[in-house]
């Protein structure tokens, strides 16, 4: 099988050669430039020869051109922080408007999914990072939103629709960059940011206008759910191919949500502990559960989410090592 052809198996829940795995790490020193995020990405995936990628964008790259001051300050694992929020006060939402979606911040990002699918050497999927609204409103305003959201819903729901007009069609765009589908990611569907009714009133409907923006359009979207105690199946009813959450942390383990949802999973790898602490040997035995989990059909091996920076390489080979002999 090609890479596009196991992937769409996999989605299918159909029988591959090996499962489709793919892992991905932020490059905070190169990904302020599309040259420099383009080559990076395509770097790693000549390196490791992954069934899929996942374009790996700044997390905040979604609310510069909004008035976010965007830096990397020393995480982990790479990712950039707003160091200067948009929305500074309730009346900041209104300033909030619906933004071109091929210029400023939103424009490099196209440009480096062009550079990737020009650069690639094979059919593996490429994956463009969206995040989902609400997402994207707490980026832009940090700790206050969901005081804005509980204390006058009015003054944000513009601002969301808004996000949410602009986002569709920065994916649209993506895909006619490119890419061949979407990397959805939410990291406010889970208590300890809003419950499940103000996700439900707030983010879900919102989400589902994205996806409807490209539905037929996009041949692999990925829903990723961050944090703990997730609304998983709030979430997975959503249009999406597939799913991404960190499942060795958090439940549904892989075996239960394979009985929960249709499409497929992508998962089974602890980021934070078993890839980055090893040994080699606990990498593979992980990488062997998933596959007793869900029977070896409908699942792709990855993270829960992105690699720490310091994850070492040996673990990395320990992995595709042990996807090539479950073949």
């Amino acid at each position: 099988m090609d890479k596009r052809e196991r992937v769409l198996a996999a989605l299918g829940r159909k029988p591959v050669d090996r499962p489709p795995v793919s892992f991905w790490r932020h490059v905070p020193d190169v990904d302020h430039t599309a040259p420099g995020l383009a080559e990076a990405m395509l770097a790693f995936q000549r390196r490791w020869d992954l069934d899929f990628v996942k374009v790996m964008s700044s997390g905040v790259y979604c609310v510069e051109d909004w008035g976010c001051a965007v830096a990397y300050q020393g995480s982990p694992n790479g990712a950039k922080q707003c160091t200067k929020h948009a929305v500074q006060n309730r009346g900041d939402w209104a300033r909030i408007r619906a933004l071109d979606p091929g210029a400023g911040a939103l424009g490099r990002e196209l440009e480096a999914v062009r550079l990737i699918a020009r650069g690639r050497a094979d059919d593996a999927p490429i994956l463009h990072t969206l995040f989902s609204p609400l997402t994207v409103a707490r980026k832009l305003a940090g700790a206050r939103l969901v005081e804005d959201l509980r204390q006058e819903p009015v003054a944000v729901e513009p601002a969301l629709d808004a996000i949410t007009d602009t986002m569709a069609r920065h994916a649209r765009a993506a895909l006619e960059a490119g890419a061949d589908g979407l990397f959805f990611a939410t990291q406010t569907a889970a208590p300890d940011v809003v419950t499940p009714e103000e996700s439900a009133r707030f983010d879900l409907p919102r989400m589902r206008r994205m996806l409807d923006a490209v539905a037929g359009r996009s041949a692999f979207t990925l829903l990723h759910l961050h944090g703990r105690d997730i609304y998983f199946d709030q979430a997975a009813a959503l249009p999406v191919h597939a799913v991404n959450w960190h499942d060795r942390l958090t439940a549904p383990r892989l075996g239960d949500a394979h009985r929960r949802f249709a499409g497929a999973l992508v998962g089974g790898l602890s980021e934070g502990r078993t890839l980055l602490n090893g040994p080699p040997e606990a990498v593979a035995a992980e990488v062997r559960d998933a596959l007793a989990q869900t029977g070896g059909r409908g699942v792709m091996i990855g993270p829960g989410c992105v690699l720490p920076l310091a994850t070492p390489d040996a673990h990395l080979a320990a992995v595709v090592a042990a996807v090539k002999a479950a073949a």
